[in-house]
Formats: C-alpha cells, sequence, structure tokens
C-alpha cells in the first residue's frame, strides 16, 4: 500500500529543536510531492495532521494512516518515519510530554472534529514564544483538552516481529490486490501454513485473512480522499465485486466508502 500512489519519494527534513520553546509547537508545510522523513524519534510527542492528503507513520508495530480529518499522535521517545502523498497540506504540533496523556510506545489515529480542526489552524497563526498566562495559553489548554478527548478511530494496521511474516506483509502492503494464499506464502518461505497462522495471530493478533483484509481497506482510503470511483477502488483493493468491498468496509470502518468520501 503505497500512500502516495509512486515508489520514490523525497525526504523531508526533521527540525534540530533542542528543546520546545513553549509546550506546544506548530509546523506548517505545503508538499506538493510526496515526501517521507528518515526514521527518529524525539522527547516530545507529535500530532501529525493533514488538512489534505494522507499521512502515514510507520512504527516496528504498526503502520498507522490518517486521511484528511484524522490524526496521528506518537508518543515521545518512539522511533517512527512519516510519508505523506503528493499535494499534502500537513500541520505538526509538538507537544512536551506531561502536557497530555498517550499510550506508552504506541501511536493513536485520532478523529479531528470542526472545533479541534480550528483550533490547530489558529494555534499556527499565534507566536512561538506565546504568552502561557494569556489568551493564546487558553487556546492552548482547550486544544490540548480536546484532543485528550478526541476519539481514537484504529485506522492502523499492526506490524509482526518475526522475519518471515515481515516479508508476506511487506509483499502485501506493497502490492494489496495480490491474491496468493496463506498456503502459496508458507511454500514460498519453506514453513507449514498452520507456523505461519499461529505466528500471524501471536505478531499482530489477527488472522491471515482479516489483517490482510484491513490492510485492503485501509489501502482504500488515499484513493477515497482522491475522488476516485468506488468500482474501481474496490479491484484495485482485490475485491471480486464492489458489494464485499461496501460491505467489508461498512463492517470495519463503520460508513459506506461513499459516506466516507463525503465527509473529506
Amino acid at each position: 500500500m503505497s500512500t502516495n500512489g509512486q515508489k520514490r519519494l523525497n525526504h523531508r527534513a526533521v527540525p534540530d529543536l533542542p528543546a520546545l520553546p513553549r509546550p506546544l509547537y506548530a509546523r506548517s508545510e505545503s508538499l506538493q510531492r510526496g515526501t517521507t522523513t528518515l526514521w527518529h524519534s524525539h522527547p516530545w510527542a507529535q500530532l501529525s495532521y493533514a488538512i489534505s492528503g494522507v499521512l502515514s507513520v510507520h512504527t516496528h508495530s504498526g503502520r498507522f494512516l490518517a486521511p484528511p480529518q484524522r490524526a496521528i499522535l506518537v508518543p515521545p521517545d518512539l522511533p517512527h518515519a512519516v510519508i505523506s502523498s503528493p499535494d499534502t497540506e500537513m500541520r505538526s504540533l509538538y507537544i512536551e510530554r506531561d502536557a497530555m496523556p498517550w499510550q506508552a510506545g504506541q501511536c493513536a489515529v485520532l478523529e479531528i472534529n470542526p472545533l479541534t480542526r480550528e483550533l490547530i489552524n489558529q494555534f499556527g497563526r499565534i507566536p512561538v514564544e506565546y504568552d502561557e498566562s494569556g489568551a493564546d495559553g487558553r487556546l492552548v489548554a482547550v486544544l490540548l483538552d480536546q484532543l485528550t478527548a478526541a476519539r481514537d478511530t484504529g485506522l492502523y494496521l499492526p506490524w509482526p516481529d518475526d522475519s518471515r511474516l515481515q516479508q508476506v506483509c511487506q509483499a502485501l502492503f506493497d502490492n494489496p490486490e495480490q491474491g496468493l494464499t496463506l498456503g502459496d506464502w508458507s511454500r514460498q518461505l519453506g514453513c507449514s501454513e498452520k507456523t505461519l497462522t499461529r505466528l500471524f495471530q501471536r505478531d499482530t493478533g489477527l488472522s491471515f485473512r482479516a489483517w490482510r483484509q484491513r490492510l485492503r481497506l485501509l489501502s482504500a482510503l488515499p484513493m477515497l480522499e482522491r475522488g476516485e470511483r468506488v468500482t474501481d477502488i474496490a479491484l484495485a483493493c482485490g475485491y471480486d465485486s464492489t458489494s464485499a468491498f461496501i460491505a467489508a468496509f461498512r463492517t470495519q470502518i463503520g460508513m459506506t466508502p461513499s459516506q466516507f468520501a463525503s465527509r473529506q
């Protein structure tokens, strides 16, 4: 699954900040081409949010995806890489580690409501060294409260530790429509299908079929954001019929593809 629809990405620099000047720090970027950062970590949390385009954060334990109206919260000290699609309007918030709660070692994909979206936009306009005891400080307090209360959408794909499963998952991630069965993979890797079944459940908490279905549905989100036809998306994601794709999408995402696209 390529978030940007192309294999070659521009590298995006990570700001060299020895410390945050205030508990909340904003960074705004207009990224015309698909970009990626090298793997890195920092002692503060990061909220990656796209006004337009699609963001993906990769960690050793999962792949986290955020189309518009969602944001990815990365906890402090967690190694990660950030990938953006072409024509992405990105807003990053760097958050002091004690400013709000998060789950250690695990990203979260948060739903961004209209109030939180406007607060993020407004915060990007205030001075970097804002008055913490004045109106700007109160805006920051409300924004942090909204982020703390935001719903975790669960738009992520667990990633295995086992090197054999990593080969399988990377191949499927690059080509979600691929139709090889777990038996086919077991023959390629020289191990039993029973072993791969057990490893998938152990490392991802999902069966192979459930993992692949989640991958295919997540890979549909950037295409929906670009306004592609649902029928074309279903075929590109490896579904035999549009109705099967819509049914699976509704079950996993909680709405139909058309409803999802209309909310972007």
